[in-house]
């Protein structure tokens, strides 16, 4: 694969300067707690872009309507069980969660509500409405890249991408657009809403958090 770009061909979280040296850390510098909350900030902004944009769900909200609708849950609930379910997935992959995966929930999800509710980035216009998206999805891989170096606990879908990643080898924009294709089919059958914007994070989001690494890594050189 030498003749892919640099940044496709990442294989590992790179350690940067604020890097925590282990995973289960619940004293993080100052500096390693601001770069975790400034990438999940971002995380959830760009989410919340896509959902603005009208275009189309992210598959793991896909996931969670498709689930509201057969177990008449609400999306919220749903969102929450999905998480457990996938941090379960965690235990044969021997992943460790820490003060990064609780926040991981915390943050993305505050994020997305104040921004529904403080801006509204809709228009008629399907273009602006499609670039809104695409640019959301490239601040989800900036976040995640962000985030992630942090080493305090990915997030639980993060961390199911990095697991796999670690055990089958393979790189991990491939593994994640694997995850998010395998995530939208599954809630596209249970009847969630499926849109051009799901495609545009479906496949996107495993370049953009490749790239997220790699723009982190050579910044912080």
């Amino acid at each position: 694969m030498s003749f892919l770009p640099e940044f496709l061909r990442i294989k590992n979280v790179p350690t940067v300067s604020w890097s925590s040296d282990r995973p289960l850390n619940f004293k993080p510098k100052v500096k390693t707690l601001f770069f975790l909350i400034l990438g999940l900030t971002l995380f959830g902004f760009g989410e919340s872009l896509l959902i603005h944009s009208a275009i189309g769900l992210s598959p793991w909200v896909v996931l969670a309507e498709g689930l509201a609708i057969n177990f008449n849950w609400s999306i919220g609930f749903a969102m929450f069980a999905s998480s457990v379910a996938v941090l379960l997935f965690w235990l044969p992959l021997k992943q460790q969660p820490g003060v990064g995966t609780i926040l991981n929930i915390l943050v993305i999800a505050g994020t997305i509500e104040l921004s529904m509710y403080l801006f509204d980035f809709s228009t008629s216009n399907y273009f602006i409405n499609l670039l809104v998206g695409s640019f959301g999805v490239l601040l989800v891989g900036l976040g995640s890249g962000i985030y992630l170096t942090a080493n305090l606990g990915p997030g639980p879908r993060d961390g199911l991408m990095t697991g796999l990643q670690r055990v089958t080898q393979y790189p991990i924009a491939w593994v994640r657009v694997c995850i998010e294709i395998s995530v939208v089919g599954v809630g596209w059958l249970l009847g969630g809403t499926v849109g051009i914007g799901t495609l545009l994070f479906a496949f996107g989001i495993g370049p953009a958090v490749a790239l997220g690494l790699y723009l982190v890594a050579k910044v912080n050189k």
